[in-house]
């Protein structure tokens, strides 16, 4: 959207700081002066904040609530403050402790997720067609693809600024990245193997039935005999949903409140 160009936005604004100072700032930018911005939030998701968050951008806002959200109304001030600095500090940029490129809002954006680092630990050297399911910005890409043995692999995530980023940190001509809903189907088969860290959070709220449905998909996608590596927390219920749809379940670590878990089709 070019910037100044709209009459009018309405944005459900996301509730890390940094994530939702940039996707107002955003709005503002693109609004012309005197248009109309609607943002809401939860309330206990950054809606509280919202008005005095726009307020520092120089708007007169009009709050009011409805149904456990905050609502606020205002136009875009001729001149809006901060803009620019609340975009710099949500965008992409490299973070040292990854080692990778990143961005406020995405999963572990700036330290590494601890059930992935514990499935990073336990991977042997795969080899053959792979998949990634829940990819993120490319975590545990480069372990796997440190195997020469590794044919190709996709990185599938539902996340378009992951699957953006991934796409800077890995280049690699063994890889495809594609941003997709895993819980609707992968559109892969034959795979030798599987790798993934399942969300278990939908909305803010634990929602189990992802992971089962990331294991669905993965046994979908796997040839017979193929390898699935699962990381868990420990309190998650996957096993039920595992031993139908594979023919070994081992439980390979389990510790820092994680379980690791290598099936075979």
């Amino acid at each position: 959207v070019a910037d100044g160009s709209l009459d009018a936005a309405t944005l459900l604004a996301p509730p890390g700081t940094a994530e939702r100072r940039y996707a107002l700032a955003h709005a503002l930018r693109a609004l012309k002066p005197g248009g109309r911005l609607t943002a809401l939030a939860p309330k206990d998701k950054g809606g509280s904040r919202l008005g005095k968050e726009l307020a520092a951008f120089g708007c007169q806002v009009n709050e009011t609530g409805k149904r456990h959200h905050r609502i606020c109304v205002c136009e875009r001030p001729a001149e809006p403050t901060g803009v620019a600095e609340a975009i710099a500090a949500g965008a992409p940029r490299f973070v040292e402790r990854l080692g990778l490129w990143s961005q406020p809002g995405v999963f572990s954006w700036d330290r590494p997720d601890p059930g992935s680092a514990l499935l990073l630990e336990r991977l042997p050297a795969l080899s053959g067609r792979g998949a990634d399911l829940g990819s993120g910005i490319g975590f545990l890409a480069a372990k796997i693809l440190a195997s020469p043995k590794v044919e190709s692999l996709a990185l599938i995530d539902l996340d378009h600024r992951a699957v953006e980023l991934a796409r800077r940190n890995v280049e690699d001509a063994r890889v495809t990245h594609r941003q997709a809903d895993v819980r609707a189907g992968v559109g892969l088969e034959g795979l030798d193997f599987v790798v993934m860290n399942p969300p278990f959070h939908d909305g803010g709220a634990e929602d189990k039935a992802l992971g089962q449905a990331f294991i669905r998909r993965a046994a979908e996608a796997l040839k017979t005999g193929g390898q699935l590596w699962l990381v868990a927390n420990r309190h998650l219920p996957y096993e039920a949903v595992l031993k139908p749809l594979f023919a070994r379940v081992r439980l390979d670590v389990e510790t820092g409140g994680f379980k690791v878990y290598e099936a075979r089709k």
